[in-house]
């Protein structure tokens, strides 16, 4: 009989936790949640905790309703195994008489919570990167483009910073009316405009000008790193918006990587491990 023997693992190096439903604000009566991946060494005492390490913030595309946390959870554990924490954070729905700029103040709080509470989770605050998908990218550029600006700060936190260090896009809306407009056969688009844009149909314009990144870039003006995918073949959102977005930013002088996937849809067919690979290689470019 052959016993085969192993070493134990008393600071479980390598384990992945993952800290369900944390509540990090209150907006309108209504509880906002985040989940929470981290090394399992941050349950133990003093003795096993890690170093701080740099943040990920993660936005689920969810046509601006309530983003389901668990769709990316699988994937996000290969980057806490590489050295990070990360976020994956909901906001509230615009379904739900919640139109903008809520969601982006959802967004924002949950960053200015997770500096707030850096020594709990051993977040680095001076390191923060957020990533989104969809409408969760549309987010993400917002963030990187309005760092701190008081029309989206709320009362919590006010003491944190909701300006970030690098942004990740996928398939993001960058022109929300030309969206809109591409997705116009769609069944609940029309729905969805007066949920997140309003009743008055006359302040649409201005609106989905606020929520576009294409048209918050502001000249001369220093913007943290982007990184943008997008599939040439969405039928959600145009890949022509992500090419714009990046002749916007690379021509007012900031940095900016940008990927065509090719043959990709909206989601379904967009993810392969490239995608992953390319995104750890850029986050571990800005936060060596």
């Amino acid at each position: 009989m052959t016993i085969h023997e192993l070493a134990n693992n008393p600071t479980l190096s390598g384990q992945v936790r993952l800290i369900e439903n944390i509540v990090y604000g209150a907006m309108d009566g209504e509880a906002l949640h985040m989940s929470i991946l981290a090394p399992w060494t941050q349950r133990f005492p003093k003795q096993y905790q890690t170093e701080p390490r740099p943040l990920i913030v993660f936005v689920q595309g969810s046509s601006w309703r309530t983003p389901k946390m668990g769709e990316e959870i699988p994937q996000l554990v290969q980057f806490v195994r590489a050295g990070y924490i990360v976020a994956t954070v909901q906001h509230r729905s615009s379904i739900d008489s919640h139109p903008f700029p809520a969601f982006l103040q959802d967004v924002k709080t949950a960053i200015r919570f997770l500096r707030a509470n850096a020594q709990k989770y051993a977040i680095d605050p001076q390191q923060v990167a957020i990533w989104g998908t969809s409408s969760g990218a549309n987010a993400a550029m917002l963030v990187g483009l309005t760092g701190d600006d008081p029309r989206y700060k709320v009362d919590l936190y006010q003491d944190e910073s909701d300006a970030v260090d690098a942004v990740v896009s996928c398939f993001a809306p960058m022109d929300v009316e030309k969206t809109f407009e591409y997705d116009a056969n769609v069944p609940g688009n029309k729905l969805l405009q007066y949920c997140l844009l309003g009743p008055d149909v006359s302040k649409w314009p201005e609106i989905e000008k606020q929520m576009s990144p294409l048209y918050q870039v502001k000249d001369g003006q220093n913007y943290p790193p982007f990184l943008l995918f997008h599939g040439d073949a969405d039928k959600v959102v145009p890949y022509e918006q992500m090419e714009k977005m990046y002749m916007r930013l690379k021509d007012n002088g900031n940095s900016v990587e940008a990927y065509r996937v090719k043959g990709a849809n909206h989601e379904r067919d967009f993810w392969s491990p490239t995608i992953y690979n390319i995104v750890q290689k850029f986050l571990g470019d800005q936060f060596k």
